[in-house]
């Protein structure tokens, strides 16, 4: 088990956001953490990382490789994101600064975790841009001179640099259009395998949740309404809220499918 959550509860305020949520995670698993808009799901990601707002508390515990991260400071959380813990997001573009190459952004992501000289982090950076697909003009490139798709590749390189036990990628394909999202995704699950990471992913797409997931859990309104393998889930449904978001989701037809699938190979 790489991640567990121990009666996670957020506040805010008076206000009671995610509501004792227990949920484990194993090593090298793809989870999908499922839900509509507004459910709670990218706040507890955010959680993990002690990314939210200081008006947000947090109540439980948040283990990572067997440590609560609930208890350790600012400093000690700088540590650990980047290292063991990292995250895409789905406004990939806030991930870099305009007037700052993607090469500078790589390298600098290097200093603040590692100790190598810059002509070696260089060459890091570089590996890290063949690894998603980019070569090596776009380290010398700005964010504004790249696509979408390119912009999210790029922070997946950042995002994997130092070979993070845990990805946490939150609607990352939102804001992309349907072949890239595939192809992002194709992507991250081919690097998954290549450094043997574990994936925390947020989705409220049920058709990648089909492809990738090993498990699902079920957010609603701050409270994990379900969980389990992703056969028992799809297949044999419990609970009507997860019914609701499954009937609702159309499955992409075989033809379609296919023809992304070739897409990807390209």
């Amino acid at each position: 088990m790489i991640l567990s959550m121990e009666q996670v509860s957020i506040r805010s305020g008076e206000k009671k956001i995610i509501d004792n949520v227990p949920f484990s995670i194993d090593k090298g698993e793809w989870f999908a953490l499922v839900g509509q808009s507004g459910s709670g799901k990218s706040i507890l990601s955010r959680a993990i990382g002690q990314l939210l707002p200081k008006n947000f508390q947090v109540e439980g515990k948040i283990l990572l490789n067997e440590e609560d991260l609930c208890s350790l400071s600012p400093k000690q959380m700088r540590t650990i994101r980047g290292q063991t813990l990292s995250y895409i997001f789905q406004d990939y573009q806030g991930t870099f600064t305009p007037f700052r190459t993607i090469g500078q952004h790589l390298e600098e992501y290097q200093k603040v975790h590692g100790n190598l000289d810059t002509r070696q982090r260089k060459i890091k950076s570089i590996e890290a841009l063949h690894s998603v697909g980019l070569d090596e003009a776009f380290y010398s490139s700005y964010p504004f001179q790249l696509s979408g798709g390119q912009l999210q590749r790029a922070s997946i390189a950042i995002a994997l640099l130092l070979s993070p036990d845990l990805l946490i990628a939150d609607e990352i394909t939102t804001a992309l259009d349907s072949v890239s999202g595939h192809r992002i995704l194709e992507l991250l699950a081919k690097k998954q395998k290549e450094i043997g990471c574990t994936i925390l992913f947020i989705t409220h797409d049920w058709r990648h949740v089909r492809r990738y997931a090993d498990r699902i859990a079920i957010m609603k309104d701050g409270v994990i309404v379900e969980s389990g393998g992703k056969h028992r889930i799809l297949d044999h449904p419990k609970h009507a809220y997860t019914k609701q978001l499954i009937h609702a989701t159309p499955i992409l037809g075989k033809g379609l499918l296919s023809g992304l699938q070739e897409v990807g190979k390209e």
